[in-house]
């Protein structure tokens, strides 16, 4: 991984600083590139949520392999862990790879480590088009999102996902603020209930919503029959002075939980952080920033040793809190 850390340092030079803890708090700011919108609060608020909670430690029990397999959203996973879906590699990451190269190596790695990625939406057209590439040469194996663009590209996009081979794709809604977009002539747009509702029931695939960061707002997403909802500021990049998703997790877990899949996004650097998510009510979590620098580090490899390393801190987490399975982590193993 130190490797892989420093060919990225080189190759993202003046867009990403590869920083030992990627907390925003180097790149406040810089958006182009990988940092949080404005003051960067969003970004470094994801991080701060999660490191309140701590772990109670338990070792008088028989665990000693933890079952990481999960089932979601009608898919086998080896662990609850997706690749979260970033774009846009040429303005963002120092284009030292192509989109082509970077896409290929997140789905390709995820699908080898027995998991998923998802791909990304945007102007130019080249990043989707690389995505919905990427995720029909890994024969469906991947989920692709679609920004909230305005009726005609949303549904010829919709299109496109179906033919990628994906059986489930997502909605980044929180992306319904970036004025850019619409500068560009390239509208994308908050969407209600009823609009949601006809997203649905124009496709067979199953639907993710991402950008849910309130209770009422989760609910409003189980009425319109969503399939799954991301817990997710964005990464920090849509809107300053947000909360982290940990912040708001746990309670919008103990409304909708078992009503559709929740998974949780922002701010996860380890294994740890993905059993600390668990235990406050995510099915599965995504990890985004951390994924993006081993793919343009390493490419597919790249992705590969970050997700066994990530497994193998999961592992070692769910040892030291006696936690048998991920379909079975208890709220009791935290402190907050």
């Amino acid at each position: 991984m130190n490797e892989i850390y420093e060919s990225a340092k080189e190759k993202m030079q003046g867009f990403c600083r590869v920083c030992k803890l990627c907390d925003g708090k180097a790149c406040r700011g810089e958006v182009p590139g990988m940092g949080g919108l404005g003051t960067g609060s969003s970004f470094t608020a994801n991080l701060e949520a999660l490191a309140r909670y701590r772990f109670n430690m338990r070792v008088l029990h028989d665990v000693t392999t933890p079952d990481t397999q999960v089932n979601a959203l009608g898919k086998d996973f080896s662990m609850p862990v997706l690749a979260a879906p970033i774009g846009g590699v040429s303005f963002n990451m120092g284009g030292k790879v192509s989109e082509e190269e970077y896409i290929n190596a997140v789905i390709g790695g995820c699908r080898a480590a027995g998991t998923m990625g998802c791909t990304g939406d945007g102007v130019p057209e080249f990043i989707h088009v690389a995505g919905f590439e990427a995720i029909k040469k890994n024969n469906g194996e991947g989920i692709p999102f679609i920004k909230p663009w305005e009726d005609e590209e949303l549904f010829e996009k919709l299109k496109k996902a179906e033919d990628s081979g994906s059986s489930v794709f997502g909605m980044d809604i929180d992306a319904a603020g970036l004025v850019t977009l619409r500068q560009m002539g390239r509208p994308v747009s908050p969407k209600t209930v009823d609009e949601i509702k006809k997203i649905i029931a124009s496709t067979k695939m199953k639907f993710i919503l991402k950008g849910v960061m309130t209770v009422d707002e989760a609910i409003l997403a189980c009425e319109a029959g969503a399939d799954g909802i991301v817990v997710s500021n964005h990464g920090g990049r849509v809107l300053d002075s947000s909360p982290g998703a940990a912040e708001v997790l746990e309670d919008i877990a103990k409304e909708v939980k078992g009503k559709l899949t929740i998974i949780a996004d922002g701010g996860v650097r380890s294994g740890g952080d993905v059993l600390k998510l668990l235990a406050l009510g995510a099915d599965l979590v995504m990890i985004g920033r951390p994924v993006s620098v081993a793919a343009v580090g390493g490419l597919q490899e790249g992705v590969e040793k970050y997700l066994a390393k990530i497994k193998g801190e999961l592992i070692q987490a769910m040892v030291l809190t006696g936690t048998a399975s991920v379909s079975m982590v208890n709220r009791n193993i935290l402190r907050s």
